[in-house]
């Protein structure tokens, strides 16, 4: 009789030798969809902040906001967060108030209402003031976070994109994401806004920047960048259709932008009586480094420049600077990223350099140009990647400690 050999399947493993690396963690990262991995970035990114700052927290002595050694949320509310508490609880007065001297001293008008507003609305639920602010503004963060990636999409590759998303994560001035601060908000609207203009969604920018101009200023900077996208569309109208709805919808939008960025100070003359007087709120921040002055523009920075640095360095340095920024702009980096983005970042830097002074609180002025990172986020060496992101860390830990911590007076606001 002869034999009959018997044989018997192989184990899984040996039928399949890449099951086990089918699923490792490295093969579900690359298979998981694009908005999961902004969502993981995001949280780790927060995670690793919010190590800085518990343990900054629990060396922090007592301030003009919080006992010594504060718990995470009253921490998260230090400096300017006290102001939109303020305004939830007892709104903006109707009379401003003025120094011994007769200068509009600081107060509540320097803050606009849309954050606030959104605070209380999670109050309702239970949570307290330092709490419903972190959760607010974290939630804003993440939906910047995955609106910037779609932005990116349209110019990079997807690794790239994502890389620009990590950056902005873990830059520098990152923690004011999960403080309560109304740039989470103001960076979502923005992000947002671009990726409709990029798009060419004009007539969806009305609801957007409505919003975005009762949240955090800009809409100024956003309707010069509308304007130079008009004339730029115009130009190659031979290259792109540029048809009589698209030019009246984007014109209209510009004009629209232009008249909420200057709505507010309109709603606070027509409050306060005075005509003035969201600008002379503003430059009352500007008064301990240079007194009381009329708002000129186009020469705080060199006022500044010779406040921190003497003359004539202080305009050697501003001038530098600006020439800097414009060969950045003509960069092949930058100009990976299309037109819009450009003229978005040439209009706020052209708005900044008109009103704004710079002192502690212009890294986090600078913010809202973070779209360039998509710039910084084109080499794909590990060495670079893990070294930026070690380097945003570092430089995100001194932010902390040079404009968050408060070291009895202190002068350096975030």
């Amino acid at each position: 009789m002869t034999g009959r050999t018997v044989t018997t399947a192989p184990p899984e493993r040996e039928r399949d030798p890449f099951r086990a690396t089918r699923w490792s963690p490295r093969v579900r990262w690359r298979l998981a969809p694009w908005w999961a991995k902004v969502v993981l970035v995001f949280l780790a990114a927060r995670a690793v902040t919010t190590v800085f700052v518990l343990v900054l927290a629990s060396v922090q002595e007592a301030n003009p906001w919080t006992g010594a050694h504060p718990d995470l949320f009253e921490y998260s509310n230090l400096w300017d967060a006290r102001w939109y508490q303020v305004i939830l609880f007892s709104g903006y007065p109707s009379e401003l108030p003025f120094t011994e001297d007769g200068h509009v001293a600081e107060n509540a008008w320097a803050f606009l209402p849309v954050y606030p507003a959104l605070v209380g609305a999670v109050m309702l639920f239970g949570a307290s003031w330092n709490v419903a602010a972190v959760l607010v503004s974290t939630a804003a963060g993440l939906g910047a976070a995955l609106v910037f990636h779609r932005l990116m999409s349209r110019f990079l590759e997807p690794d790239r994109a994502l890389f620009a998303v990590v950056l902005f994560c873990v830059a520098p001035v990152a923690p004011i994401m999960q403080f309560g601060y109304a740039e989470s908000l103001g960076f979502l609207w923005l992000a947002l806004a671009l990726l409709l203009l990029v798009d060419r969604r004009y007539a969806w920018l009305f609801p957007v920047i409505a919003v975005w101009s009762f949240t955090r200023p800009g809409a100024l900077a956003f309707a010069l960048a509308l304007g130079l996208h008009w004339v730029w569309r115009w130009l190659r109208r031979d290259r792109e259709a540029f048809g009589v709805r698209e030019r009246v919808l984007a014109a209209s939008v510009a004009l629209f932008a232009a008249v909420g960025g200057l709505a507010w100070p309109a709603i606070v003359w027509a409050a306060t009586g005075e005509p003035h007087g969201y600008t002379a709120t503003e430059l009352a921040w500007r008064a301990a480094y240079i007194g009381y002055e009329e708002l000129v523009p186009f020469t705080a920075w060199f006022q500044s420049g010779g406040w921190w640095l003497g003359q004539p360095l202080g305009t050697i340095a501003v001038i530098a600077l600006v020439i800097a920024y414009g060969l950045a702009m003509a960069s092949p980096a930058v100009r990976r990223l299309g037109v819009d983005i450009r003229f978005w970042s040439i209009g706020y830097v052209l708005y900044l350099l008109a009103v704004f002074f710079p002192q502690s609180s212009t890294f986090r002025i600078l913010a809202p140009l973070f779209p360039l990172l998509g710039a910084i986020a084109l080499p794909r060496a590990r060495w670079y990647r893990w070294g930026m992101v070690g380097l945003f860390l570092v430089l995100q830990v001194g932010w902390l400690l040079l404009c968050w911590g408060i070291d009895g007076y202190d002068w350096t606001p975030p």
